[in-house]
Parts: structure tokens; sequence; C-alpha cells
């Protein structure tokens, strides 16, 4: 019950607007802020308000969030995802296999350039080796917690996007 034994409203209640403009306005579920339909996030706590399109169906054998997951796996489902009849259709399916293309490409980019670093590196006596071990595990601990994040976003059904790398492949899966 809300105040003086009120029960209290519905997350993203609409309303009219009690002045002259005629629009329905919202009221945030976290903290009742009310604001215009259109608005992308809460002005009162900044909460997103806008849900990004989320996975529905099937594709193929499997589930789409199932699949989306399973892209993320090693590169090869996903190139298979990007060939394979029933799959290569799915707008979802091709935004995660092409953007796990791209963090493959990026990741294999990034661990070259580490490993000339280290070459160089190893020249330091004793400082060299020890930097090259510390930066080297930061960035597999943060490869492997990019992964987690995105499996388990394919997996919720969301269409994450990585900097950069998700917007080109939010442009690829539009193009069939």
């Amino acid at each position: 019950m809300g105040p003086v034994g009120l029960p209290q409203t519905l997350a993203f209640d609409k309303v009219r607007d009690e002045g002259c403009t005629g629009f329905m306005l919202l009221a945030c579920p976290d903290c009742a802020a009310q604001m215009p339909e259109t608005a992308a996030f809460c002005p009162g706590c900044g909460r997103a308000m806008l849900t990004p399109p989320q996975a529905q169906g099937k594709a193929g054998i499997f589930a789409e969030n199932v699949a989306g997951a399973i892209a993320y796996i090693t590169f090869i489902p996903a190139i298979l995802f990007l060939v394979l009849e029933p799959y290569k259709r799915n707008r979802f399916l091709r935004f995660h296999s092409v953007q796990c293309l791209l963090m493959w490409g990026v990741g294999i980019i990034v661990a070259l350039a580490l490993r000339v670093t280290s070459l160089l590196l190893f020249l330091i006596p004793l400082a060299g080796p020890l930097f090259v071990l510390l930066t080297s595990v930061i960035f597999a601990l943060a490869a492997v917690l990019l992964w987690l994040v995105l499996v388990v976003k394919a997996l919720q059904g969301e269409m994450f996007k990585l900097p950069w790398l998700g917007d080109f492949a939010a442009r690829h899966a539009g193009e069939l």
C-alpha cells in the first residue's frame, strides 16, 4: 500500500498531463518521477526507460538467445551461423556472430601487440618480465570477463553492443 492507505500505481503508468500539453506522461518504476512518453532516461534517477530489442523466437533448432550465446564459444559457431541457411537470416544471430568475429580479431591484434611489447620489455632486467606478466594477466582476465558478459547478455536475449565493434556488427546484422 502507498501513502495514506492508497494502492501503489503500477510501473510505467500513463497519466494525462494536468497542463494544456495533451500528451501522456510515464512514471518511473524506481523513483516515480513523471516524464514524457518518449523519454530515454528518467530525469530523477537516470534509469533507462527504453528497453532494447529482445530475442524472442527460434533459429533453426536453437532458441535465439541460446544460439547467440553459442556464437561466442569460439569463432567456429559464429562463422557457421553466418553461412548456414536458417541461421544467417536471423538478425539477432548475425549481430552476435559478427561481434564475436570482430572481438576475436581485436583479441589477436592485442595479443600480437603484447607479444612485441614483451620482447622489448624482457630486455629490462627485473621490472621488464614482471611488467609483462602483470599486463598479460590483466588483459587475460579482462578478455575472460568480457567474454562472460557477452555470453550472459546473449542468453538474456539482449543485443549488447561493444563500443565501436557493436555498431559495425549492428550495421552488418541489418543487411541481408
